[in-house]
């Protein structure tokens, strides 16, 4: 693994889970998400999680410690991001010295809340938080109802980035285009620029990383099938490894995405059902039964000529229980659904699908 290749432990879990919210969200124009905002999340839960519930966590997340040292090695020194993980438990119940010495939960603020008496209070302060974090993308992560006066805990990891490009596409070189979408051929507009990439190519996919500053990479990837909802397992890493810089001209949609999901689904198809369910273990975090009712999760990304800003939230809700002129570089061409994934050095920041592009900058 290179500085450049994300943790396989890590990317293992994005791409699992990426291939389950797909599967889940099937027909509908997108999605995004923020596998490291998830993890982050998940992490410091399986840090006060035992029996099947921790191994159902384990085999999905991998070794938790290396898990949780790379997520941090992502962020450090990060320009442009942003990220905060806080733990909200019940007033009366105090956290085990154990789950706090952790090292999935050092990054974690801990402190106690008046669930019982204004659970509303709570979701306006969660949501004040979750809004402060990711630059107010994000204004309003839990809605009305999800938490109650029964809520025992509340885990929230939020994320922010910002980045701009290497080498920034041309606005004036920007057109309408066409671009094939689910309900028809549409104009949108089209980024174009000439520029030496990571490119690679296997099992019916096609990527062009765009390079921002700070480490950051937008990786741009492109099916045979219009109809390929997310890379199958294996296929990420096997481009990352692949990768060799080549020309491109690249012609790209700008574009802006916005998701909001509850991850329990995904979660239990990918394996971790125990967490869901009366028979879940997490008295390592408070010594208290407690099992998770909902995994709140918000991103938001935006691509234009300049760079990329990007927004993720996670709640998870507890309840009891030559000489010669060259030839014209090949032609990237994304004028049909395409896949992207944005990261940093060992982590996978976001990832998602785009089918029906929307412009950000349309008033």
């Amino acid at each position: 693994m290179t500085d450049e290749t994300p943790y396989p432990a890590h990317l293992a879990f994005a791409s699992r889970a990426n291939t389950r919210i797909s599967a889940a969200l099937r027909g509908e124009d997108g999605h995004v998400w923020s596998p490291y905002s998830a993890a982050e999340a998940l992490t410091l839960v399986a840090a006060g999680a035992g029996g099947r519930t921790r191994g159902e966590l384990d085999e999905l997340l991998g070794d938790l410690d290396g898990h949780a040292a790379a997520l941090r090695a992502a962020a450090e020194g990060a320009p442009g991001l942003r990220a905060a993980v806080s733990l909200r438990i019940r007033s009366g119940l105090p956290v085990l010295p154990e789950f706090g010495a952790a090292p999935a939960a050092r990054p974690a603020s801990v402190r106690t809340a008046d669930f019982a008496g204004d659970p509303q209070g709570v979701r306006r302060e969660v949501n004040e938080e979750v809004s402060a974090a990711t630059g107010g993308l994000i204004p309003e992560l839990l809605p009305q109802r999800a938490v109650t006066a029964e809520t025992q805990a509340l885990l929230l990891s939020a994320l922010l980035v910002r980045l701009r490009w290497k080498h920034p596409f041309d606005p004036a070189r920007t057109a309408l285009l066409p671009f094939r979408a689910p309900g028809g051929e549409r104009k949108v507009p089209m980024m174009r620029g000439r520029f030496r990439l990571p490119f690679a190519e296997t099992a019916g996919w096609r990527m062009a990383s765009l390079i921002g500053h700070g480490g950051y990479r937008l990786d741009v990837l492109l099916p045979d099938d219009p109809a390929a909802a997310a890379p199958a397992g294996g296929v990420l890493d096997a481009l990352y490894r692949s990768a060799v810089p080549a020309r491109l001209d690249l012609v790209l949609p700008r574009f802006e995405i916005t998701r909001r999901l509850d991850l329990a689904r995904p979660l239990r198809t990918a394996g971790v059902r125990t967490l869901f369910s009366p028979a879940a273990e997490l008295s390592g975090i408070v010594g208290a039964p407690l099992r998770v009712d909902s995994v709140i999760h918000q991103a938001r990304l935006r691509v234009d000529e300049e760079g990329a800003v990007a927004a993720a939230a996670t709640a998870v809700l507890a309840d009891p229980g030559s000489t010669r002129r060259p030839a014209p570089p090949p032609l990237f061409l994304v004028d049909r659904p395409f896949c992207f994934a944005l990261r940093r050095g060992p982590a996978v920041l976001f990832l998602g699908r785009v089918a029906s592009p929307v412009d950000p900058l349309a008033g």
